[in-house]
């Protein structure tokens, strides 16, 4: 049985009744089980940086950032260098591109890197060094999508949005519609079904969305879930239903040898070269000629990596 808790204010009796969303059976969430997820939370949270309560707008912009597609212990010492480095927007906005790109490393996808800068070069001219709160406002900052501009305001504010990464995304197929997988890509049906499951008070909405994030990252797993620790195991459509397989999410792609690690190649020569790089050395760093210069264009086209006049290389604006 749940321990007596007080009632989290904005979560009220009233989010017991069901939502019909098309395309999904009926929410089985009710506010019993919003109480026993937030208070998991409270119990079992990770001590990150980002979501602590003296994060920085900033600091948590920075870090869903990072998040896209990279874990968290790899993110968590970049994060702490880049905020070290540039503990504001207008401290990074000062910098040149290619030093964000070689502060980066190997993060992976380091056109984030760009994005970043560019993102902050914006928040210095037209907001004063500020990230802004409004939802709308985030959504119009370079690389910033749907899932970036919900996060920021929720976590960094304390908005009500639904947030939908692959975890919560995961859970919530679990716990309502009775897959052991989403789609391979979020559908309207999953937003709407989001949207009605957040408590109505802002920030308990926050702290419920985050709550089911870090449900889906310990508990909720995608391949070895702990249904055992779950505390709405009991209301989990999946897990009363047998926990029936459904096709297993993409595999990742192979890295060795692609263009995408002839690229990170490239890129790793440029970042620890204080000076421009021949092209001759960088021919060494890659024995493939052909995927060696096809990675370099890509590089260029991308704003990664500038060619001079002499056929020399550098990082962009360095």
């Amino acid at each position: 049985m749940l321990p007596s808790m007080p009632r989290p204010p904005g979560v009220t009796p009233q989010t017991r009744r069901r939502h019909r969303i098309p395309g999904v059976r009926r929410s089985a969430v009710t506010f019993r089980q919003h109480e026993a997820v937030l208070s998991w939370y409270a119990a079992h949270r990770r001590d990150l940086p980002w979501r602590r309560l003296d994060a920085s707008p900033w600091a948590v912009l920075v870090s869903e950032i990072m998040l896209q597609q990279t874990p968290v212990a790899r993110v968590l010492p970049a994060y702490r260098a880049w905020l070290r480095r540039w503990p504001t927007p207008t401290a990074l906005a000062g910098a040149a591109p290619g030093e964000a790109v070689r502060q980066w490393g190997r993060l992976g996808y380091p056109r984030r890197a760009l994005r970043l800068h560019a993102a902050a070069t914006i928040l210095d001219r037209q907001y004063g060094g500020a990230v802004p709160a409004s939802h709308a406002d985030l959504l119009a900052l370079p690389g910033i999508g749907g899932y970036t501009a919900a996060a920021v305001a929720a976590f960094a504010f304390g908005q009500r949005h639904a947030v939908l990464d692959t975890n919560v995304r995961r859970v919530l197929a679990r716990l309502v519609t009775g897959t052991q997988f989403p789609p391979a890509h979020p559908s309207a049906a999953e937003k709407r079904l989001a949207e009605s499951l957040l408590p109505a008070d802002p920030p308990v909405a926050a702290r419920w969305s985050v709550a089911v994030m870090e449900l889906g990252a310990l508990v909720c797993t995608s391949s070895r879930p702990r249904c055992a620790q779950c505390p709405v195991a009991a209301a989990c459509q999946w897990h009363l239903s047998g926990q029936p397989e459904s096709p297993a999410p993409r595999p990742a792609q192979r890295y060795a040898g692609t263009d995408r690690q002839c690229r990170g190649a490239l890129l790793a020569l440029l970042r620890e070269s204080p000076a421009p790089v021949s092209a001759t050395a960088l021919g060494a760093a890659w024995p493939d000629p052909a995927q060696r210069a096809r990675a370099t264009d890509g590089l260029v086209a991308d704003g990664l990596v500038e060619v001079h006049p002499d056929d020399t290389f550098t990082l962009p604006g360095t």
